[in-house]
């Protein structure tokens, strides 16, 4: 299990302690539906009330069985009296297992919820600060045209909004609980006592299941998980990437005292992100063995359990982590406005090439013969390092059909950004001015 990236509310959540307080949860949950059913004794029900369990007495028992569940309710019975008998009544291990694991995701997930919702609060007031700050857009790593680095934070909360709502689809689809018995077939334990259960402990019963609840639901949270991760990796690497050298136009976090280099004072490193996008690969690895614990022999096998108690609390743990170490970057990363603004002019105009193609199609040129006239002086521009703006205005058969007025308002780089408030309403980041008529 991840330990080094734990942070302590998760690690709680996937404790051995809280892991065996919902075993006992479920049992003392079907002991009072058995109670409601006539079964168990309103006296009896007072007592189990009491029951606890030891880990001591479960370790010494786990030593002679063999197995988790069965040395669980010998240490619950230990202290009990004759009640002792009605744990466990006509259940089979998956029951108590599987119902306690629901619980357990369900309260892992309202942590990531609300992890998700601090980074969405950092993201939505990024975007707004720097709505207006003129970037370099890049294509294939190359630069196209001019953006705002706010539609570029606006991208990010929009896509991590919309990863919430996927979490919260999974969630509703783990939120399940199996009282069905050794096989599904409540010969044991009828479907009355799962309704019971499941309505005390916030479930939903599975509507129909063998010895388990069925895989693909598991399968479906890791899965949302990875995405989630994969979106943070996403943003990870293009600070990574905005932090090269070359580039320079935001930073992550680097404290007075950090270092980056055993070797080379001078290094500012993007560690943080690296360490996003790092285990953003192991959550998308557990994805897959969550798929693969879908496909199990017959009415079950335990193939998938000894995977489970590996990928399904460090899946959390290690999302939860990066999801508080990226709302820490993106709270106090570097935005170094003028080296955007040089990077913008660092190829000398040839961004506006798409502007002057399309004034002189409208001019009357066909789109082939003003293509090629704009790419003959843009490949002039990139490889004598000239500015595409002056040879556009030497340029006699552009002189012909534009004038220098015109060509002028062509070289704008607000133009770019003309629709940026449009775009930030549509995503909810800004509400549109209504003025009384």
């Amino acid at each position: 299990m991840i330990d080094r990236y734990s942070r302590p509310e998760m690690k709680r959540v996937w404790s051995d302690d809280n892991k065996y307080a919902k075993w006992l949860e479920v049992e003392l949950a079907a002991c009072q539906a058995w109670t409601d059913e006539g079964v168990i004794p309103a006296e009896d029900m007072q007592n189990l009330r009491r029951a606890r369990f030891d880990p001591q007495r479960m370790d010494e028992a786990f030593q002679r069985t063999r197995h988790d569940v069965t040395a669980f309710i010998s240490s619950v019975t230990a202290e009990l009296g004759e009640e002792g008998r009605w744990v466990h009544q006509g259940l089979t291990s998956s029951d108590v297992m599987d119902t306690a694991l629901a619980l357990q995701m369900i309260e892992a997930s309202r942590i990531l919820l609300r992890d998700m919702d601090d980074l969405s609060e950092v993201l939505r007031r990024q975007a707004l600060e720097h709505k207006d700050t003129p970037m370099m857009g890049r294509t294939h790593g190359v630069h196209a045209e001019p953006i705002s680095f706010g539609l570029k934070l606006a991208l990010w909360w929009d896509e991590i909004n919309r990863q919430r709502e996927r979490l919260e689809q999974a969630v509703e689809s783990i939120s399940v609980g199996k009282i069905s018995g050794a096989v599904g077939t409540h010969a044991t334990v009828p479907p009355t006592i799962e309704q019971r259960v499941c309505h005390e402990l916030g479930l939903k019963p599975e509507p129909v299941s063998n010895q388990i609840v069925q895989r693909d639901r598991h399968a479906h949270f890791v899965v949302t998980l990875a995405l989630i991760a994969s979106s943070l990796e996403k943003f990870a690497t293009e600070v990574r990437s905005l932090q090269r050298t070359e580039v320079r136009e935001v930073e992550e976090p680097f404290g007075a005292g950090q270092t980056g280099s055993s070797a080379m004072p001078h290094k500012r490193n993007p560690e943080l992100t690296e360490r996003v996008c790092g285990l953003a690969r192991l959550i998308r690895g557990y994805s897959l063995t969550a798929m693969e614990n879908v496909a199990l022999w017959h009415e079950r096998d335990i193939s998938h359990s000894s995977a489970e108690r590996l990928i399904l609390p460090d899946a959390c743990l290690a999302l939860d982590y990066i999801l508080d170490l990226f709302r820490h970057v993106a709270d106090g990363m570097r935005v170094y406005p003028q080296r955007m603004w040089h990077n913008l002019e660092s190829t000398q105009g040839l961004v506006f090439s798409q502007r002057v193609l399309l004034a002189l199609v409208e001019k009357g040129l066909s789109r082939e013969s003003a293509y090629q006239i704009v790419k003959d002086n843009s490949m002039r521009c990139w490889d004598e390092e000239l500015d595409f703006r002056q040879l556009i205005k030497s340029s006699a058969e552009v002189k012909d059909r534009l004038s220098e007025v015109e060509l002028e308002g062509l070289f704008d780089y607000s133009y770019y950004l003309r629709y940026t408030d449009e775009s930030f309403e549509r995503v909810g980041l800004l509400q549109r001015e209504v003025t009384a008529s």
